[in-house]
């Protein structure tokens, strides 16, 4: 997983700087099309079962080749890009939501309230990210639902930091201290001037942060904790596969380029973005 994050974090030298945007949208605009159009792309049923079918190359039928239960792979990564793709909204979500709530009043008030918040980050900060997930996810049992939990419960730092510190610069300006000046009330300051402002940096990091929700989301699976079989998820095939790596090796390999390129794709995305706002300070 390590190498698949190396991959999907270069910036292709050919690929002109201003164009990273460009290119991420298109990548992860491709894989939503066929997500929504899965019912209609994918030839044969994800989950069907076809024993005189097992295990056979890419070819003119199977454009993919199919897997050792006979299931077309092709079908398979199609339809498994709604569920992987999901995995990055939701695990990026709920994380986003609370980080950058707590961040925010982190920052705007100060004193005990960011000392707890701070000391909360610090614990959290002081076990390895996927260690901790892995063992909330062992605790709540495995499954999706689990595994939005434990992002929730372990990713929320990162936002909160950067949320704190966006605060911590805002509330100096002077638009701030002028509607404090109006008689403005502590929630309208906060959520109504100061928080839309401290959005822009917890936005750019999310679509960094979707790589690695989408890493640890193919992570869990393969490891048993996350999405089930039958269900078509890249992570469940990556694992599916390993015991035919070397005879029937188009198992394993396509689900995970699938998985390269949708993390290129909100890479290329978070690197444009940081590109455009940096332009504009």
């Amino acid at each position: 997983m390590n190498a698949i994050a190396a991959i999907a974090g270069l910036r292709c030298r050919v690929l002109p700087r201003q164009h990273a945007l460009s290119a991420g949208i298109i990548i992860v605009g491709l894989w939503l099309l066929a997500a929504l159009l899965a019912p209609w792309l994918a030839p044969f049923d994800p989950i069907t079962q076809d024993a005189a079918a097992s295990l056979l190359p890419p070819g003119r039928v199977h454009l993919l080749g199919t897997d050792n239960f006979g299931r077309d792979i092709f079908s398979r990564v199609v339809w498994g890009a709604r569920v992987d793709l999901q995995i990055c909204l939701l695990g990026v979500l709920f994380p986003f939501m609370l980080g950058t709530t707590l961040g925010a009043l982190s920052g705007y008030l100060g004193g005990l309230a960011d000392a707890t918040i701070m000391r909360v980050i610090d614990i959290v900060l002081a076990f390895p990210f996927l260690v901790l997930m892995l063992a909330i996810i062992a605790i709540l049992g495995p499954g999706l639902g689990s595994f939005y939990i434990a992002m929730a419960m372990v990713g929320w730092v990162s936002y909160a930091r950067l949320g704190r510190a966006q605060v911590l610069t805002l509330k100096q300006r002077d638009f701030i201290l002028a509607v404090r000046s109006l008689g403005y009330g502590h929630s309208r300051i906060l959520f109504r001037h100061l928080l839309p402002n401290a959005l822009t940096g917890a936005v750019v990091f999310s679509m960094s942060d979707c790589v690695l929700v989408l890493l640890n989301g193919a992570a869990v699976s393969y490891l048993g904790l996350g999405v089930q079989p039958p269900t078509a998820e890249w992570g469940v095939m990556v694992a599916e596969g390993q015991s035919f790596i070397t005879t029937a090796w188009w198992i394993t390999t396509f689900p995970g380029l699938a998985i390269v390129l949708l993390a290129m794709g909100f890479s290329l995305i978070a690197d444009g973005l940081g590109d455009k706002l940096g332009e504009r300070v």
